[in-house]
């Protein structure tokens, strides 16, 4: 590999998901389909849930605030990844490298907290129906969700901070898709173990303590546990697909670092679980689905 250091890494290269010309083309295709599920299905669900007047309830508040950060989380990967597919140039800029990361870090980190919100509104519902409007009012819920956002910003902003102040003398060879903190750490050739325990730190307090916050706000109450686990199951789906994929990436030993096996499980949470939440929230929810109905035969009768 070309000796590089930091003050001559203007660019990386991003080696992507593969260089056989025949699986580019598919995994073009895949994502490219997978990609305007996402935009198309969190899209209506938002619009939907605006243009409804019974829909403007403490729950679908951070449903749709859900679908606006999987539209972002999506938009802030995805577009790139089609490009590098297809593309012979397959180099990111080193701002755009950082801004990537960063917006992916802080995104990924505002939807761990939303989900543990959405599970605490759930359990609220559940176990104490007659306070729920009083418990989660409107200014409640506004002021949890700028929580997440700010909490998680501030976050990305460090670790992007961190990971960037790297010398990268090794190579400018990213085997991964997108920007992503452990193959970018593989890339240096200081030691990164305060990098790594920070993301330990963070990752311990945002994605666990999250994680852990879902399940207790299912299994609280003894006398709800049934009903909060057979009512929320979309929820729960969402949640294992996310919560395991998350803490796999980011807290385990670094020693365990496999770039084949590291895309497929980014894949999951960057890509596919973004497209799967309006899907399984439209499915599982008859209040969604009666709305669609209702609005599409509007149309047509018009």
């Amino acid at each position: 590999m070309e000796q590089l250091n930091r003050t001559t890494v203007k660019s990386f290269i991003l080696l992507g998901l593969s260089t056989i010309p025949h699986l580019q083309a598919i995994y073009f295709l895949l994502f490219f389909i997978i990609y305007i599920i996402t935009l198309s299905g969190n899209v209506l669900l938002i619009v939907v849930v605006r243009l409804s007047s019974h829909l403007h309830t403490p729950m679908y508040f951070f449903l749709t605030n859900l679908s606006f950060i999987d539209i972002c989380f999506s938009s802030t990967i995805v577009p790139k990844l089609l490009v590098n597919t297809l593309s012979q140039d397959k180099s990111i800029s080193f701002i755009g490298c950082a801004s990537q990361m960063y917006f992916s870090l802080a995104l990924g980190a505002t939807e761990c907290i939303t989900l543990a919100m959405m599970a605490y509104d759930r359990y609220v519902a559940i176990c104490n129906p007659l306070r729920y409007q009083i418990i989660m009012n409107k200014k409640l819920c506004v002021c949890l969700a700028a929580f997440s956002w700010i909490v998680s910003f501030l976050n990305a902003v460090i670790h992007a901070a961190f990971t960037f102040q790297l010398p990268y003398c090794k190579s400018h060879h990213v085997s991964h898709f997108f920007c992503e903190m452990p193959p970018l750490f593989k890339l240096s050739c200081q030691d990164t173990f305060f990098n790594e325990v920070a993301v330990y730190i963070s990752g311990g307090i945002i994605a666990l303590c999250s994680f852990l916050l879902t399940i207790v706000s299912y299994i609280r109450s003894t006398n709800g546990r049934y009903k909060a686990f057979s009512t929320c199951a979309s929820h729960l789906t969402v949640v294992s697909l996310y919560y395991g994929t998350i803490m796999f990436m980011y807290l385990r030993p670094r020693n365990s670092y496999s770039p084949d096996r590291d895309r497929a499980i980014a894949i999951l949470y960057t890509v596919v679980t973004p497209m799967l939440n309006p899907i399984i929230y439209s499915i599982r929810n008859k209040d969604v689905k009666g709305t669609i109905k209702q609005k599409f035969s509007r149309i047509v009768n018009e």
